[in-house]
């Protein structure tokens, strides 16, 4: 199955990164396992980014020239299965942006995820019928049939993230409570959404006000930063706002930590989740 179609899962991401580390540790170029493998080095590069479905053999072989051990060989062996798997959200990729195929698994890992929008309510608080107005006006590319079926994906997205306790951490302008997005019943019911949300513990929700000052994401484009307690997974920063459906992607430490203070400086300057719940009134 091909991992471009299908997304990395988060067992992919966890044994792609262990190859890497071995390699790393033993000193080898990408061109030295290339080389065991009869490849080019773009291959081990693939193998390591989880761009690419891991081959039992092609792992073998690389766990060998890494020095890997019978017994962890035959422990990361074991798990191919496991990170070959489609993850959950594969009966939904026809109509997935593409960085959310990569994406969706740290998603799906993630403990704490920190969004911000400008202008909108932020997707992960979005009602079916709020979600499916805003694809209306942002997505005309799309027919009538994808729309539903993104609605039905994010509305997915929203129920696991809540069994799993996930914290969602949501800042907003109070621009989107006077921007209307479909008709005045799916505004209503989008407000009433909200403040429901707020009430819940792994919820967060502040907003900042019409009449207030300027602030470090003023002008800023959509943004969502996951925070993932797995070790091999770094946390990842995803900035929307260019062509519909596109986004940039970072997990450098450098630039989340940048966003991160970002969104901090924001926060601090917004009104008390508290306070922010009269917006809402």
């Amino acid at each position: 199955m091909a991992r471009e179609r299908s997304g990395r899962t988060v067992a992919h991401l966890v044994l792609a990164t262990r190859l890497k580390t071995l390699r790393e540790s033993a000193g080898l170029s990408f061109q030295q396992a290339a080389e065991a493998l009869g490849a080019h080095s773009a291959t081990v590069r693939r193998i390591e980014q989880a761009q690419t479905s891991l081959d039992a053999g092609q792992v073998s072989t690389l766990l060998s020239l890494y020095g890997a051990g019978p017994g962890e060989t035959g422990e990361f062996l074991g798990k191919l299965a496991a990170a070959n798997r489609p993850g959950w959200w594969h009966p939904w990729r026809a109509v997935m942006d593409a960085w959310q195929l990569d994406l969706m698994s740290v998603e799906s890992a993630a403990s704490i995820i920190r969004t911000w929008h400008p202008s909108l309510v932020p997707a992960l608080l979005r009602t079916p019928a709020y979600a499916r107005a805003v694809d209306d006006v942002l997505r005309p590319d799309l027919s009538p049939a994808a729309k539903d079926r993104r609605t039905d994906f994010l509305m997915e997205r929203q129920e696991r993230l809540g069994a799993q306790q996930t914290r969602v951490w949501a800042l907003m302008s109070a621009t989107a409570l006077h921007t209307r997005v479909g008709d005045a019943q799916t505004m209503a019911g989008q407000r009433k959404s909200l403040e429901s949300a707020a009430e819940r513990p792994e919820v967060t929700l502040q907003i900042h006000p019409l009449d207030g000052p300027a602030h470090a994401m003023t002008g800023k484009p959509p943004l969502t930063v996951y925070r993932v307690e797995v070790p091999e997974i770094s946390d990842h920063v995803v900035r929307e706002g260019g062509l519909p459906g596109t986004a940039d992607v970072w997990d450098a430490h450098e630039t989340v930590t940048a966003y991160l203070m970002l969104l901090d400086y924001s926060c601090t300057a917004a009104p008390h989740p508290h306070k922010s719940k009269e917006e809402l009134v």
